[in-house]
């Protein structure tokens, strides 16, 4: 995948914190090298994160996100509060942009505390120290990394972006599915084409997976649904896995013998994002719902929604179907996610694709740090079929969790 093309999802994302009037708009601009990022004396002039996908050498592939001020204030200010920490949720390295001149304010401490709780990878930016009086003194309390800089002159940007590049998150390298093959092995992927798939593309699990699949030297063999029997039968020997969309999960497992091991892409990218043994255990929530309790449905992207939309309309009358009762479905989308989840008696997500790792981790360890149950919706459709046990045979340490097991 080129630096171009990589997602949002799978880029380290950089986010710049500060009050207003830190200068962090003039900041970005001059890390970056563009006019990103609209700049002006009026405080506030950032009122909504801003987001920009580039290559910033020598980091690679990053998100960088301008957010309003800490200080914000009234009614709007509380909002746009909101939409700062939910930046926060997702953020890889934070940089705490400070005015120089005015030094730190208490808004500034308060979030460094933040950051160091989370221990967060960081960096203070003492910002504007052009307009500091040539003699005033460079120092700070405490043991963070501080950077004086001046995105009006350029002072110390390339040593901002070097330091910035030394706090990459070093994380175990993570596959879809590519640990589980061997050169030449052949996947066979499951890609149902209905009123809801993208015209004239494959959605970006679906993409990502194949991608995998071939950087393994393995053979990647797509298929619809209604041609999966033929499929099967046109092979010399048994595939080493069958992929499927969640939604043809039924017929699929029908389909595929026994001998096969089958899973889905929801399924993958719960293991990928590492939430899949709390989604399985979650799932097992279903089983005591009742009328009137809450069910958060959750979409980490914000697609224009079809008539027989998966999230709002097929899981919802499914699980009415499978338990017999009425609960209250409340929806969300993209950055939206609740602070205060218990309220919920179950939280059903998607796979998260566009959301990045961190961002997944903070919701599943949200949501059991307030004791509720959370699971996805290729588990769900797997559990309320009858298939879960099968399609995760393929992960013995998760199989164990189910019960019976």
């Amino acid at each position: 995948m080129s630096l171009n093309s990589t997602p949002s999802s799978e880029r380290i994302h950089i986010s710049l914190f500060g009050c207003r009037n830190a200068g962090k708009s003039s900041l970005i601009n001059a890390i970056t090298g563009q006019s990103l990022a609209i700049v002006s004396d009026h405080k506030g002039t950032t009122t909504d994160p801003v987001s920009k996908a580039m290559e910033l050498l020598p980091l690679g592939p990053v998100l960088l996100t301008d957010t309003p001020g800490l200080d914000d204030i009234g009614q709007l200010g509380v909002l746009r509060m909101e939409k700062t920490w939910q930046v926060l949720a997702k953020t890889d390295i934070a940089l705490l942009v400070v005015d120089a001149v005015q030094g730190f304010r208490q808004e500034d401490h308060d979030l460094l505390k933040k950051l160091q709780e989370k221990k967060l990878p960081r960096l203070v930016v003492m910002n504007q120290c052009d307009r500091l009086a040539p003699n005033a003194p460079r120092q700070f309390e405490g043991e963070e990394s501080v950077f004086w800089v001046s995105a009006a002159t350029g002072e110390n940007i390339h040593a901002l972006k070097e330091a910035i590049a030394a706090l990459r998150p070093q994380q175990e390298e993570r596959r879809i599915v590519a640990d589980l093959l061997s050169p030449g092995d052949t996947v066979v992927l499951v890609t149902p084409i209905d009123e809801s798939a993208p015209k004239g593309r494959l959605i970006l699990p679906q993409q990502q997976t194949i991608r995998d699949i071939l950087d393994t030297d393995a053979v990647a063999l797509v298929t619809r649904e209604t041609q999966l029997p033929r499929t099967l039968a046109a092979l010399k020997e048994p595939p080493r896995m069958v992929i499927t969309d969640s939604q043809a999960f039924r017929q699929v497992s029908m389909d595929t013998p026994d001998s096969i091991p089958l899973t889905s892409f929801s399924i993958l990218f719960a293991r990928y994002k590492g939430s899949l043994a709390g989604a399985v255990q979650g799932v097992l929530a279903l089983d005591s719902l009742k009328d009137g309790d809450k069910v958060l449905i959750s979409e980490g992207c914000t697609h224009h929604r079809q008539c027989n939309d998966i999230g709002s309309v097929k899981l919802p009358n499914m699980i009415r179907k499978k338990t017999g009762c009425e609960p209250e479905f409340v929806f969300t989308s993209g950055g939206e996610f609740p602070a205060d989840l218990t309220p919920y008696r179950l939280i059903v997500h998607c796979g998260g694709c566009m959301l990045n790792q961190r961002e997944m981790e903070s919701r599943t360890l949200r949501a059991a740090q307030q004791g509720v149950p959370m699971t996805n919706y290729g588990i769900l459709i797997a559990y309320m079929t009858g298939i879960l046990p099968r399609s995760v045979e393929l992960f013995p340490e998760i199989a164990r969790l189910l019960p019976n097991a």
